[in-house]
């Protein structure tokens, strides 16, 4: 959980702060996300979802839903300060340019644009706690 904001150079390298690195392990999957940012997931929650996805159904819908995750995925390592170095097909997804911000999702991080995190926020703002009530509201 959190957000941060973090710049990611010209090289695609961006550092994951250190509050989050140890819930990362030493290797971990990046891969396209949705609404436009991209998701980061630690092995074991990637095995997780891969067998989750090995029992969908052979419909057109999961075939492509696998087909946009799976091939944007790839497996990452820190380097000695804390930095990824993001694949350009990624940061071009993602529309990563200088400023980053970086949250905690449950199991798995994001890594968004900072102008499409700040407009995502204040595109909704208004409705999360009608969202809230439709998620948390007790069963009657």
């Amino acid at each position: 959980m959190g957000q941060y904001n973090h710049a990611i150079d010209d090289k695609g390298r961006l550092t994951i702060p250190s509050k989050m690195r140890n819930d990362l392990g030493s290797e971990f999957i990046i891969t396209r996300g949705l609404d436009g940012c991209l998701f980061v997931y630690p092995k074991c929650e990637w095995e997780n979802i891969i067998n989750k996805y090995k029992e969908l159904p052979n419909t057109k819908d999961a075939r492509n839903f696998m087909r946009f995750f799976l091939s944007g995925a790839t497996t990452l390592e820190l380097d000695k300060v804390g930095r990824i170095n993001i694949p350009t097909n990624l940061i071009d997804f993602a529309n990563l340019d200088k400023d980053c911000v970086i949250i905690g999702v449950n199991e798995h991080l994001e890594i968004w644009n900072k102008k499409s995190f700040d407009d995502f926020i204040n595109t909704n703002i208004e409705s999360f706690s009608d969202i809230a009530d439709k998620l948390f509201a007790p069963n009657i």
